[in-house]
Parts: structure tokens; C-alpha cells; sequence
């Protein structure tokens, strides 16, 4: 059997492998591998993910651990181009837009493997973010490029790539949430941190452009503060972002805030029974953009651009920046009841795993009419 390899090696990476993995295993007609960088090497970060998504247990962890951008990248790179000489598979699948990512369609590109880039297309159009400079030298070099909505064919072609490599699938992250939505609904994360239904916020920080910066870093929480004046606001705190208020000796202020609730990170069932029963959430996080989305809850992106405009466009989404006013008037809108409607975008609908599985079937010439076509 033809052998797909997939590539995690951050949070996000999770939810978007786990459906893929899912469906290539029901439909029987590829072997695969399953490779954890261990780009996230937090439990509550990583390990717990495989259990809340139902994942088998990784075939290879490579345990790469935090670094700079650059060590980062390189120490990925010398470990799997030992896993690929290895493993020798056909194709080499990545997700998202992490380090981990941009390393294995390197070293795969000058192996002459194939990829197949899960989430392409995808633009902020500002190259000052690592994951923009990582988005684009992936798609660049990859044979698939999978998309979740038709504004990132459009960026794609846009850029020149040819459109016999792309291929429309929807957003596989979502196969995830509505697949663990009943589940994580039953948990009792709300009766234990005491919250009501709607009645409450939750906030997500962590990109270097708003935890590493004081002034930017302490206009967000001023506007957080400001909101657990009028509503109880959850905030499970990043490692990242945990170490930066107490570098600036923020974190025993915060803690004794009214209505601020500073947790440790959660795992994925865990934040979804939070996020999906929520009033309002705030985050830097492209991921949470989509699924408030589908959630029908309203969010405020504190960015000053989004890769997921769609979200924007058709969704619950609004990019609001980094200025406290402007957060704290969007949040009041929202909590006095003049939130954004949306609707849930075109091919996210839970079947995008399958709709990836067939693709690389088909590009492997070994598809199987064990399912129909979706």
C-alpha cells in the first residue's frame, strides 16, 4: 500500500490531522504514518489533544521542543529527513502554518516526495507574521494545495499557482468540532469554574505581535479588565503568555481582578464546552475565528488582519485591533445585544476529512469505492 505521512507538530495541527487520519483509516486503501515534532511539548498543549480527538498515539515523536524560529526549523528538518529516508512515503502531508509545517515541505521538496498542503491559500498579506512567510513558501513548493473557502483559490491563483494543483475541501477543522461538540456539551466545565450559559467571555492571547510587546500587551488587558467590569471573563493563559505577565509583574494584578479568571490551558474537549456556550470571545487565534464562526458566537479578533476573512465576510467575526477602545466599544456593543449574525461557510460541513482522503487517493492513483464520493 501506497503510504501517506502526516505532519503535526503544534495545537492546531490536531484538528485538522485527526479527521484526515480518520477517514484515509475507514476508507483502507493507504497506509499511513503519523509524525509529532513536538513542536508543542506541554501536555496540556499537546499529548492531551490525541486523547480528546480519539488520535492513535504518534508512529515517531521527534521531541524538537521550543527554540528560535530558526533553530526551530532546522532541527525539524535534520530529524525528518531521517524519517523520510525511513519511512519512504509517497506523500508527504502537512497542515496549517506552523514551524513544523514550512520544515517538512522542505526537506520533502528536495526529496522529491510530493505534498499536500492542508489549509493553503490562506493570507494576512502581512509578511511581518511568521506563519504568512510559512504559508507562502509551502504552498509555493506543494504538488496538492487543499483549501477550506474559495478566497484562498482565488489568493492562490492570484499568485500564480496553477489551478490544476488546488482542490477546494472545506475547513477540517471543523469536522473536528461538530464531531466533539455533543461530547465536550456534556462535560461539566461551566458548573465547575461557576458560569451560566452566555453569561460569560472568554479571551486566548499568544502571538508574539501581542504578548511580547508591554504597550500592546497591557492595552489588551486594560480592555479585558474593562469587560469583567459588566461580564465574567475566562482567560486560559498560554505558556507563552504566562511567562511574559510574569516578566512584567502582571500576573498576581490580574489574578486579583473582579471577574477575571486566569486558568491554565485546557484540552480541545474542555475549551470547546467553553467557547461554544459563551457570550463573546476574544482571541488572536486564526483557529477560534472559524469555529466561533460555526458556533454562531460572536468574536472580536484582536489583530489588526486576519488570514480568514471569510469569517469576516460571512461569519461572526470581527477584526478589531489592538486599540483598548475600540475593543472595549466592540465588546459593549456585543454585551448589550448588537452582536454580528453570520452563517456558516460553504463545504463546512464535517466531511472535509473524507472529501482530503479522496484527493489523495486519487493523486495516488488508488482510490476505493469502499465510500461513496463526497
Amino acid at each position: 500500500m501506497k503510504k501517506v505521512l502526516h505532519i503535526v507538530g503544534a495545537r492546531p495541527n490536531f484538528m485538522k490531522v485527526a479527521p484526515i487520519h480518520r477517514a484515509i483509516s475507514e476508507r483502507g486503501a493507504l497506509q499511513q504514518c503519523l509524525v509529532h515534532t513536538g513542536q508543542h511539548y506541554d501536555v496540556k498543549m499537546s499529548d492531551v489533544f490525541f486523547t480528546d480527538l480519539g488520535m492513535p498515539a504518534p508512529d515517531i515523536h521527534l521531541g524538537i521542543g521550543s527554540g528560535s524560529h530558526a533553530e526551530q526549523t532546522a532541527k525539524v528538518m535534520l530529524e525528518l529527513e531521517k524519517v523520510f529516508l525511513a519511512q519512504k512515503p509517497e506523500l508527504v502531508s502537512v497542515v496549517g502554518d506552523v514551524n513544523s509545517t514550512l520544515s517538512a515541505a522542505l526537506v520533502a521538496v528536495k526529496m522529491h516526495i510530493p505534498i499536500a498542503h492542508v489549509e493553503a491559500g490562506l493570507r494576512t498579506f502581512d509578511n511581518r507574521m511568521p506563519e504568512e512567510v510559512n504559508r507562502i513558501l509551502t504552498d509555493r513548493i506543494s504538488d496538492l494545495l487543499l483549501t477550506p473557502s474559495a478566497d484562498a483559490d482565488a489568493n492562490l491563483i492570484r499568485e500564480g499557482l496553477e489551478p490544476s494543483r488546488i482542490r477546494l475541501v472545506g475547513n477540517v477543522m471543523i469536522d473536528s468540532l461538530l464531531g466533539a461538540r455533543e461530547q465536550a456539551l456534556k462535560l461539566s466545565t461551566l458548573k465547575d469554574l461557576g458560569l451560566s450559559p452566555r453569561a460569560y467571555a472568554v479571551c486566548t492571547l499568544h502571538r508574539a505581535s501581542n504578548v511580547d510587546d508591554p504597550k500592546v500587551l497591557s492595552g489588551l488587558l486594560s480592555a479585558l479588565v474593562h469587560v469583567a467590569q459588566r461580564l465574567p471573563v475566562v482567560f486560559p493563559v498560554h505558556p507563552r503568555t504566562r511567562k511574559r505577565l510574569g516578566e512584567l509583574g502582571l500576573s498576581s494584578t490580574l489574578e486579583r481582578t473582579p471577574g477575571l479568571r486566569l486558568v491554565d490551558p485546557m484540552g480541545y474537549l474542555e475549551f470547546l464546552s467553553l467557547t461554544s456556550q459563551a457570550r463573546l470571545v476574544f482571541t488572536d487565534s486564526g483557529g477560534l475565528q472559524e469555529e466561533t464562526t460555526v458556533l454562531g458566537i460572536p468574536c472580536l479578533t484582536v489583530r489588526e488582519n486576519t488570514e480568514r476573512p471569510i469569517t469576516v465576510d460571512v461569519g461572526t467575526n470581527q477584526v478589531v485591533g489592538t486599540d483598548p477602545a475600540r475593543i472595549q466599544q466592540a465588546a459593549d456593543r456585543i454585551i448589550d445585544g448588537h452582536e454580528k449574525k453570520g452563517r456558516v461557510p460553504d463545504y463546512w460541513d464535517g466531511r472535509s476529512g473524507e472529501r482530503i482522503a479522496r484527493v489523495y487517493e486519487e493523486f495516488l492513483g488508488v482510490a476505493t469505492p469502499r465510500l461513496a464520493a463526497v
